[in-house]
C-alpha cells in the first residue's frame, strides 16, 4: 500500500516524487518505471548535456513557445517558472548556466548531474523506485486506485501518470472516459533531395521559411481545391537559423515550423513544399532592385564569385547556378530574366519535402489527454478525483530549447503541491 504511486520514472515523475516527499514526509511515495533504467530521456536530451529549461522569466512570453497549451499554461507558469526550476537544482548542488540563446544547462555540461541529483534526492527522501515494473492496468476503487504490474497488485490513494507518449496508458484513459487527442510527431527535420543543397551540408544561415497552401484532390478526384482557404499568406511561417544537412533541412527555423505545423504536416503525409527566403530582409521585388545596383557596380566581376549577400559563398554559388547563370558569367552579361530568377532563388527558394526525420534523440509528440479535461491549478483529472497528470502525457508540446522540460517541471510541481496539501 502506497499513499502515492507515480507511473513513469522520467523527469516529471521524479520531480513530482521529490516535491511530494519534501512537502509531506509522512506520505509513502513510489515511482513505477517499466524499464531497467530511469530518466533515460533526461540522459540524451540536449545532446547529452540536458537542456533543463529556458531563461525566459516572463510567463506570458514563455507560453508563446507552446503550439499546444499556450493558454492553459499561463497560470501554472506564474506558480512555478524557470527561475523556480533553476533554484531547485542550484539548492541541491547542481549549478546551472544560461547560454546566449537562452537555453539553460548544468555547468558540468552533463545530463548525469541532473540524474545524480534526482536519484540521490529520491533516496534521501525515502521515495521507493520500482524498476522493471510495467503497469498493465489501473482500476478505480472507492478509496483510490489499484495499480497492477505483471504479477502484483498495489493500492494507492493518489495516482500520478507521468508516462509521456505511452499509447497503452492512453488507451486505458480512454476506457475511463478521457478524450485522447491522437498523437502526431512534433519537432522533426525535413527530408529534401535537391541539387541546390547537395554537397554543402553543415552550412547555417538566418532565414525565414514558409509552407504555402497545398492543393489537394477531393475524394472524387474531380475538384482541385486548397487545403485551407485561398490566401496570400502562408499556412505556416517561421524565422531563425536553418541548417543544411546531408538529408535536408534542420535548425531552429525548421523545428519551430514542425512544432506549429505538427497536425497539418501530418495531414499532408509529410509531402509538401517549403519556401526559404535566404535574405529575409528582402522581398523578391526589393532583391531585384538591389541586384540591379550590384550589376552596375560590379559589372566586370563574375557573378558566382561576387559576395553580393551575407550568404556563405558555397550557398551563393549554388543559388546562382540554379538561376541559370554560368560559373564564368559576368554581371554585365546577366539578362533581366536571369536577374529575376536569382532574386527568386534568394527570396522564395522552393523545395519539395518528402518525409521527416526525428530531431536527434528528442522525440516529441503533439497529442495526449485533452486539455479541457484537466484542472490546471492542480493538474488533476476533472473526470476522476485523485488522478493526476504530469509531462507529455497531456496534449502540450513545445519548440526546442528546454520548454518541454519546463512543462514537465511545472505540472509535476503543481501535482505535488495539490497532493501534499
Amino acid at each position: 500500500m502506497f499513499d502515492v504511486i507515480i507511473v513513469g520514472g522520467g523527469a516529471a515523475g521524479f520531480y513530482a516524487a521529490i516535491h511530494i516527499a519534501e512537502q509531506a514526509p509522512h506520505l509513502k511515495v513510489a515511482i513505477f518505471e517499466r524499464g531497467k533504467t530511469v530518466l533515460s530521456k533526461v540522459k540524451v536530451s540536449g545532446g547529452g548535456r540536458c537542456n533543463v529549461t529556458h531563461g525566459e522569466f516572463d510567463p506570458k512570453e514563455l507560453t508563446t513557445n507552446y503550439p499546444r497549451g499556450e493558454k492553459e499554461l499561463l497560470g501554472p507558469f506564474y506558480s512555478h517558472a524557470p527561475m523556480d526550476v533553476m533554484a531547485f537544482f542550484e539548492e541541491r548542488g547542481v549549478p546551472l548556466k544560461i547560454e546566449e540563446d537562452g537555453r539553460v544547462f548544468p555547468q558540468s555540461d552533463s545530463s548525469q548531474s541532473i540524474i545524480d541529483c534526482f536519484e540521490s534526492e529520491a533516496e534521501r527522501l525515502g521515495v521507493k523506485v520500482l524498476r522493471n515494473s510495467s503497469v498493465k492496468h489501473f482500476t478505480k476503487q472507492d478509496d483510490g486506485w489499484q495499480v497492477t504490474t505483471m504479477n502484483k497488485h498495489y493500492q494507492t490513494k493518489k495516482l500520478v501518470l507521468a508516462t509521456g507518449s505511452n499509447s497503452k496508458i492512453w488507451n486505458q484513459l480512454e476506457a475511463l472516459g478521457h478524450t485522447i487527442v491522437p498523437p502526431v510527431p512534433s519537432l522533426f527535420t525535413f527530408n529534401v533531395k535537391d541539387t541546390r543543397i547537395q554537397g554543402i551540408q553543415g552550412i547555417s544561415s538566418e532565414v525565414s521559411v514558409e509552407v504555402p497552401p497545398k492543393r489537394i484532390f477531393t475524394n472524387d478526384k474531380s475538384d482541385l481545391k486548397l487545403k485551407s482557404a485561398i490566401k496570400e499568406e502562408p499556412v505556416l511561417y517561421s524565422e531563425g537559423p536553418i541548417l543544411i544537412t546531408h538529408w535536408g533541412f534542420s535548425g531552429p527555423a525548421i523545428l519551430k515550423l514542425s512544432a506549429w505545423g505538427a497536425n497539418l504536416l501530418h495531414d499532408y503525409n509529410y509531402v509538401f513544399r517549403v519556401n526559404v527566403n535566404w535574405t529575409p530582409d528582402y522581398t523578391t521585388g526589393s532583391m531585384e532592385g538591389y541586384l540591379k545596383k550590384v550589376k552596375e557596380v560590379e559589372s566586370k566581376k563574375t557573378v558566382s564569385r561576387t559576395q553580393a549577400t551575407k550568404l556563405p559563398r558555397r550557398l551563393w554559388s549554388k543559388l546562382v547556378e540554379a538561376a541559370g547563370i554560368h560559373a564564368d558569367e559576368k554581371w554585365a552579361d546577366i539578362t533581366k530574366e536571369k536577374l529575376s530568377q536569382l532574386a527568386k532563388q534568394l527570396t522564395v527558394c522552393s523545395f519539395r519535402v518528402e518525409g521527416k526525420s526525428t530531431f536527434k534523440e528528442e522525440f516529441v509528440t503533439a497529442g495526449g489527454v485533452d486539455l479541457k479535461e484537466i484542472n490546471f491549478k492542480t493538474f488533476e483529472s476533472k473526470l476522476h478525483p485523485n488522478l493526476y497528470f504530469a509531462g507529455e502525457i497531456i496534449n502540450v508540446d513545445a519548440i526546442t530549447g528546454g520548454f518541454n522540460f519546463q512543462n514537465a517541471w511545472t505540472g509535476a510541481y503543481l501535482v505535488a503541491k495539490a497532493i501534499a496539501s
